[in-house]
């Protein structure tokens, strides 16, 4: 006899380790049997889901269950335990003790950690008793008794079991009255070798003795019944599945690492299950058949533990292969889903016959979906099988196991699709794609002629009363007789002779206006053309699909009740706008809209819908919407309707009618391209992430498929204390996760939603770790602000991570990620091509640097003597240099070189003027003589550069021909910002005394640029330095100015 235990899952399981959590694992023994369970790493509520099974040899024994925390370097620590007596097992209703929840027990009543947590346990007898399961069960007092009982109860034995084995029982019974009880469990052995001896026996006698054959009308009977039963249970089999269906459904369905199908198929889904796993179903039997299987049996289909699983059993002979001869197979087929849309069945295989087959079983897990609708309107099943090895023991040969049944299973699975695709129809992924054509081509746009639309526009009361005042003054003017002049009339002039004429005519002009604007708009509304249907986006990447459908009950803003809608769609800084439709509160476009494709998958969608009000004036806002890509599934954007946000559209609860689609041109080696575009940027390797680890970070988060894990690092989180977690960093989002005693924080901000990223410098609070701090916009991330340590005036969030293992690679990523998602498409494509111009003029020229490199390194060296000899380490010979600043300033020369001199006034300016972590070195004498020099370094606010770049700097001072006056040049490099690389900016500050006045100096600013790479946006970089030095040089001489007058003594001033 079988004792089986499903250990399932635990529940508030203390926490043993100094980290917080516990590595628990589940122990089980039956007397000298004993079992363990995997280890569930750093988990307070581990699941196992694993099964046992004991041979019980006396209904005395004591099942034990432990649960224990494993220890690395030292002895694993006891959480709990829980006992069963085996007769406790056995005298329960159906020997089962169901599924049920049971409190762990401390190991001695008086231990300190009384609370041990709770474990969700499955513990039966095998249903399948036979004489061979109880032939080896003790206690020979109650042997008998509990053997006729089961025998009695058991239909498969009830006609031929009490005949063959009476006369072994009573042999038995009378043989055992003679013992003791000391001898109990000797006695079992005996008992199963009698039992076995006379099995064979009984099978040998009964093929001889004719007086126990069964009559042709009893065989033809039990025939026909089993039949009828037959019958009856494949009838039943979708009552079965109605019921499943009828209870509450889980939420979630464990994810099994390895997929070996994953497939589409034309039939729907409940077809799809009753075609695999019905009872009448040949499939299963011809692949067993083309396996080469043999002896196959399929069970019933019965409800188990109070009709809360669906279970049943199938066995058969699998065939021999190479390596592992043939083996007698199990499989445990169990419904953890069925809601009439959706299966999920998980089936346990067992083979106890191979090598090490007791130490393992394999789970495999198939899974039914509904797919999209085809273009033909037939339903679409997608089938997903995925598979895991359950080791109940350890064993040394893990790794051999486990690459034999990967081996073994990808053959039985390629045979069992190609069966499949045989019988059904499978869905190729071509064909979603001309669903989306073909969904695209039916919708038609709403062709109206010019006349109709300006009489369905002009008909209102206005122009109608316009008119009619028009014609009427038109006609009194035929029938009038000219008038005489009076006052100030003149030939050509005729004025209104009283205020009734006067307001008539007032009247008139004002109509008369109102119906030009009308026309006016009306003419430029025409041009206006929304729709792009049939213009295809170019290039290969992420092609976004929009089309507009209809909008439901838009705000009316105009005095005739309506409104002349259009909209506008906004997607990484790409705007598509529609047609505008005329005096309409629920409009029709059947427009379609293609962005061009995007290298990075897109985050948002901006929708916003506008009243047109004239080319002139100000739209008004009737609502607006966002679609974000990364919180939605793209299956659940080709048919939705998105409501409207805004005072406006919630008044009137107004929607828009959408089909968005979003595809990946690029195929699968995307992910690729992207971690090589990045390792660029960061300096470092990124490595590929697995698809098992992709999936978990998507199901942490809740993204779609489509977002892939590029790094994360472990971190804290700085709130009010800080927070233990980790950052996972993808191409749109950057999340952090934390579960800490059981509390979990989790949130994710997008990348587009960034301001700014700030590193702050150690201090005692962050650990004595630099500290990042990421704002957000205004209005951005309020999902994620229980994760935002403060919130500034204007509504912005901001985030302090700190704590980094390796914080230079973590703020690379940070701001390779971050540049990414905030470059506008027009400045990557600025970039890009002045990259590709620079590359191509360099290779124009490499043929050229042969016969030029003698005479160039020539001339290279006399301009460096002549650098030399002049004292300036700086060649000014090949760059340009202009005035950019000259003014008088009210300060002596010495006190204005004191912005040289690394003193108090220097850090003053420098930081007045956006210099962040200002840093400098200090005054050392070059090989010159009279000549000093010191490097610099800074960052750059960003109200100077919003790339927040970085400089360095070299600077040199020397005194000119009058020892009063001096000359200080610098060559400064940009680091972090838009083709920075490609130049260097040279600067040249003349500060001369004038004598007639002792506190006046003359300060001349001169600066050159040194190209190092053409770049066609030479002009548009050149204006843009120049012009914010001259606003930094003006402030900083304004500092030096008002530094001194504070200084100075008021008499003086």
């Amino acid at each position: 006899m079988k004792l089986l235990v499903r250990v399932i899952e635990a529940r508030n399981i203390p926490a043993m380790d100094p980290n917080g959590f516990s590595d628990p694992y589940v122990k089980l023994s039956l007397g000298k049997q004993k079992f363990k369970s995997k280890v569930v790493k750093k988990c307070l509520n581990p699941s196992w889901c694993e099964e046992f099974a004991f041979k019980v040899d006396d209904l005395k024994e004591e099942l034990i269950i432990s649960v224990l925390d494993e220890d690395k370097y030292f002895n694993d620590d006891f959480v709990g335990q829980i006992k069963f007596p085996v007769s406790q097992v056995f005298d329960a209703n159906d020997k089962s003790l169901g599924t049920a929840w049971y409190t762990l027990q401390p190991k001695h009543k008086k231990g300190k950690n009384k609370d041990c947590g709770q474990i969700l346990l499955t513990i039966s007898f095998s249903q399948g008793n036979t004489l061979a399961d109880l032939q080896s069960v003790g206690d020979h007092g109650s042997l008998s008794k509990k053997l006729s009982d089961v025998v009695s109860e058991s239909p498969s034995l009830s006609s031929n079991g009490p005949l063959r084995s009476s006369s072994p029982l009573r042999s038995e019974e009378a043989a055992s009255s003679k013992e003791e009880k000391p001898h109990a469990q000797t006695f079992a052995g005996r008992i199963a070798q009698i039992f076995n001896k006379n099995g064979d026996a009984v099978s040998t006698t009964n093929s001889k003795a004719p007086d126990v054959t069964v009559p042709p009308e009893t065989a033809s009977t039990a025939a026909s019944e089993n039949a009828q039963e037959e019958q009856s249970t494949l009838g039943n089999f979708q009552e079965l599945l109605k019921s499943i269906e009828a209870r509450e459904q889980p939420s979630e369905v464990p994810n099994l690492s390895g997929v070996v199908v994953d497939q589409l198929y034309a039939i729907a889904p409940h077809e799809l299950n009753l075609f695999l796993f019905s009872p009448d179903s040949a499939f299963f039997k011809s692949l067993v058949d083309i396996q080469g299987s043999t002896e196959l049996r399929v069970g019933p289909w019965k409800l188990e533990n109070g009709g809360e699983n669906l279970k049943r059993v199938v066995s058969f002979i699998k065939a021999a292969s190479r390596l592992v001869k043939a083996l007698k197979t199990t499989e445990e087929q169990t419904y953890l889903k069925a809601d009439g849309k959706s299966f999920s069945l998980l089936s346990i295989v067992s083979t106890p016959d191979a090598p090490y087959g007791s130490t393992f079983k394999v789970e495999v897990l198939y899974s039914i979906t509904p797919g999209p609708e085809l273009p033909s309107g037939e339903q679409s099943s997608r089938l997903v099988v995925s598979w895991r090895m359950n080791f109940l023991q350890s064993t040394m040969m893990k790794g051999m196991i486990e690459n034999g049944a990967r081996q073994g299973i990808k053959e039985s699975f390629d045979q069992y699709a190609n069966l499949l695709s045989q019988n059904l129809k499978p869905v190729d992924a071509k064909d979603l794609g001309s669903e989306k054509e073909q969904i695209l081509a039916s919708i038609e746009v709403e062709n109206q002629s010019d006349w109709k639309l300006a009489f369905q526009y002009f008909a209102n009361f206005t122009v109608i009363s316009t008119i009619f005042i028009g014609l009427y003054v038109f006609v009194h003017v035929l029938l009038a007789m000219p008038s005489t002049l009076q006052g100030l009339e003149f030939v050509g002039l005729d004025l209104p002779d009283s205020i009734g004429e006067l307001i008539v005519c007032g009247v008139l002009v004002l109509q008369g206006k109102r119906v030009l604007e009308l026309i006016s708009r009306f003419m430029r509304a025409r041009v206006q053309k929304g729709s792009d249907h049939g213009i295809k986006a170019q290039g290969d990447g992420w092609l976004l699909t929009v089309a507009l459908i209809e909008g439901n009950n838009l705000a009316a803003v105009d005095t005739s009740g309506f409104s002349d809608p259009y909209v506008v769609f906004t997607c990484n800084g790409k705007t598509r706008t529609s047609s505008i439709k005329f005096q309409k509160s629920s409009p029709k476009w059947n427009e379609i809209f293609e962005f061009d494709a995007m290298d990075d998958p897109p985050s948002v969608l901006d929708v916003e819908v506008f009243d047109f009000d004239g080319p002139f004036s100000e739209a008004t806002s009737l609502g607006h919407a966002e679609i974000n890509f990364v919180k939605t599934n793209i299956s659940d954007l080709s048919d939705v309707m998105v409501p409207l946000q805004g005072k406006l559209a919630q008044a009137c609860q107004s929607k828009l009618h959408l089909r968005v689609f979003l595809n990946n041109t690029k195929g699968s080696n995307v992910v690729k391209d992207y971690l090589s575009k990045m390792e660029k940027e960061v300096g470092k390797k990124i490595k590929v992430r697995s698809p098992q680890t992709n999936s978990a970070f998507q199901k942490l988060f809740g993204l779609p498929p489509e977002e892939f894990l590029i790094n994360d690092f472990a971190c804290h989180l700085k709130r009010k204390m800080p927070l233990q977690g980790r950052l996972f960093l993808s191409a749109r989002i950057i999340g952090f996760h934390s579960d800490l005693f059981g509390h979990k924080t989790k949130f994710f901000l997008l990348w587009e939603d960034i301001e700014d990223i700030q590193v702050e410098s150690p201090t005692l609070a962050s650990m004595g770790s630099p500290n990042v701090i990421m704002t957000l916009k205004p209005g951005r991330g309020f999902d994620a602000r229980h994760g935002a340590k403060t919130q500034d005036e204007e509504g912005r969030l901001k985030f302090h991570f700190h704590s980094f293992v390796s914080f230079n690679v973590a703020h690379r990523t940070f701001m390779a990620l971050w540049k990414a998602r905030a470059l506008s498409p027009e400045q990557k494509a600025q970039i890009v091509e002045a990259e590709a111009e620079a590359k191509n003029l360099q290779m124009a020229e490499e043929d050229s640097i042969g016969s030029d490199f003698q005479a160039a390194d020539d001339d290279s060296e006399g301009k460096s003597l002549q650098s030399e000899e002049g004292g300036s380490f700086v060649s000014m010979e090949d760059i340009n240099m202009s005035i950019v600043y000259s003014s008088v300033l009210s300060v002596p020369t010495e006190f204005f070189m004191e912005l040289f001199s690394g003193g108090e006034l220097d850090r003053k300016v420098m930081e007045r003027v956006g210099c962040l972590n200002y840093s400098y070195s200090p005054w050392e004498e070059s090989d010159k003589p009279d000549v000093h020099q010191r490097q610099l370094y800074y960052k750059f606010d960003k109200c100077i550069s919003r790339y927040r770049g970085e400089v360095t700097s070299t600077q040199q001072r020397s005194r000119l021909s009058d020892k009063n006056d001096w000359l200080v040049e610098e060559v400064m490099t940009l680091h972090g910002v838009p083709l920075g690389d490609y130049f260097n900016l040279r600067l040249g500050y003349q500060v001369e005394n004038i004598p007639s006045r002792s506190t006046r100096c003359s300060v001349q600013v001169q600066l050159g640029i040194a190209w190092l790479k053409y770049s066609r946006h030479q002009k548009r970089i050149t204006k843009n330095i120049i012009s914010n030095l001259q606003e930094r040089l003006l402030v900083m001489c304004s500092g030096v100015e008002k530094e001194y007058l504070s200084k100075s003594d008021p008499l003086v001033i």
